[in-house]
């Protein structure tokens, strides 16, 4: 079952065009001043063999008059043909349209990220630089008046930070942003649902599918309807397994450490009873079978008490009695 993160979040900033800008100026780009966001086609070939199309294509308008040309592409992995054909989406873009140009990229994994924001080299003092807007620069929102003052921040918050280890924080900004969407009606509120559930770990969909299920939402995304139908046992069952399979390991890390502090204590013991035969020996000669059998066995109490009589004792059975 493929993941329907992608497309969703397409969607979503398709729904919002107006979401690119503000992201831009999030990421304190200089973004001139426009009274109109117009979609456009994602075709980007200009004419070239090659067919190069981006995710999605923005204008800023400003009087009718085009101000900044915005590519927007979603990038979930990296992928090492992307540093060539990202210039050439925004070289053939400010040829066909005669305006200023810039690539946004939506990334939800950090590492993915920093990739991206690497400058791409296309020659000698020439590079592009990508703007690019990750989990390290999206705002954790857990408090449901910042939510519901910026529906889709909120929901962006879930994007990025839906993976992240913390589950319970996961759990908070979910819900955040599922009450924010149902407290303020948003026009695209289904989409947005959807992209919640799409964007976090498989521990936390159960509690954010229980959640939503109290809003009585049904899901508009046919992968994610079969997901809640067919896919929550077998997450619930992974969840199960993955704790078990934890609690085993913790067991056997235990184990190992209980085995080295005995295998530690039995080793002073044995050099112990080295040190107390040789003692002996060095006292009072060469000594009999049943004697080192006899220390051989001896407990660590017992040890003690050999260990002092030999510094005082005149004979042998003064010792072992």
């Amino acid at each position: 079952m493929s993941s329907p993160l992608h497309p969703l979040l397409v969607a979503f900033l398709r729904s919002r065009s107006e979401s690119a800008a503000n992201l831009l100026r999030a990421l304190e780009a200089e973004v001139p001043e426009f009274d109109e966001v117009r979609p456009d086609s994602n075709d980007l070939t200009d004419l070239k063999p090659a067919e190069y199309r981006a995710d999605m294509v923005l204008f800023l308008m400003r009087q009718s008059q085009k101000v900044l040309g915005v590519i927007v592409e979603v990038q979930l992995g990296r992928d090492q043909d992307k540093p060539y054909t990202w210039p050439a989406y925004i070289a053939n873009l400010r040829s066909l349209h005669r305006c200023p140009v810039c690539l946004l990229v939506f990334t939800t994994k950090e590492a993915v990220a920093r990739w991206a924001r690497k400058a791409i080299e296309l020659g000698p003092g020439t590079r592009c630089q990508p703007w690019v807007f990750g989990p390290s620069n999206t705002p954790i929102i857990t408090e449901l008046r910042h939510a519901e003052r910026n529906v889709e921040l909120a929901v962006l918050s879930v994007v990025e930070h839906g993976l992240d280890p913390d589950i319970a924080l996961v759990e908070r900004i979910a819900s955040t942003a599922i009450n924010a969407i149902r407290g303020t009606g948003a026009e695209h509120g289904g989409l947005y649902y959807d992209l919640i559930l799409a964007s976090v770990s498989a521990s936390v969909k159960e509690t954010v599918v229980t959640t939503m299920k109290t809003h009585d939402y049904e899901f508009k995304d046919e992968f994610l309807r079969r997901y809640v139908a067919e896919g929550l046992a077998e997450y619930r069952e992974k969840a199960r397994q993955e704790a078990r399979q934890e609690a085993r390991q913790e067991a056997r890390q235990e184990g190992r450490q209980e085995g080295r502090q005995e295998g530690r204590q039995e080793g002073r013991k044995e050099g112990r009873i080295e040190l107390i035969l040789k003692q002996l020996t060095a006292r009072f000669g060469l000594l009999p079978e049943e004697i080192q059998t006899r220390v051989r066995g001896a407990q660590d109490a017992e040890l003690d008490t050999l260990a002092e009589r030999i510094l005082t004792a005149q004979t042998l059975n003064q010792i072992l009695d």
